[in-house]
């Protein structure tokens, strides 16, 4: 099957581009936001923490700029030594439980740009962690109170882009 030339050559742009910023920065983020005949939350993860030896983060449901902002400070806790886990629980400065580390358990579902730059088939995805953001107070989707539609921050597996 032959792909459009257009194809080739935006692909070919987006690697370069995506190259360029993991050597400048270790890492990049992809966000893909929600389409417009699709029900399923915008999402981001980040391309690069793979290569340094942790699985990527993918936050879902927040927009552009807290998506960045969470997998930022994140991947810079990653940079700097920090290896997560599932379960683990990530606080604010007051202690306030902000984050919790999950296990996405269907990353060849979600992780495109990191697959295609690591050149890894879907039955050999790279691995990744969901990052799920409480509301105010550390409310969490399992907690009682949690005021958000569960179409908004899916369970991990759950969801596929």
């Amino acid at each position: 099957m032959t792909q459009d030339p257009h194809t080739i050559a935006w692909l070919d742009q987006e690697d370069a581009r995506l190259a360029r910023t993991i050597r400048s920065h270790r890492w990049a983020v992809q966000y893909v936001g929600r389409g417009e005949e699709s029900d399923e939350p915008p999402f981001a993860y980040t391309v690069g923490l793979f290569g340094l030896g942790h699985p990527e983060l993918v936050v879902v449901g927040l927009g552009y700029e807290d998506a960045c902002g969470v997998l930022n400070k994140v991947g810079g806790m990653v940079l700097d030594d920090r290896d997560l886990l599932p379960g683990e629980v990530l606080c604010d400065d007051d202690g306030t439980p902000v984050i919790t580390v999950e296990l996405l358990p269907n990353p060849a579902d979600v992780l495109f740009s990191a697959n295609r730059f690591y050149r890894r088939p879907d039955e050999f995805s790279v691995p990744a962690y969901q990052l799920t953001w409480a509301l105010d107070g550390g409310i969490f989707p399992w907690d009682p109170g949690y005021a958000c539609d569960p179409g908004c921050q899916p369970r991990p597996g759950t969801w596929r882009a």
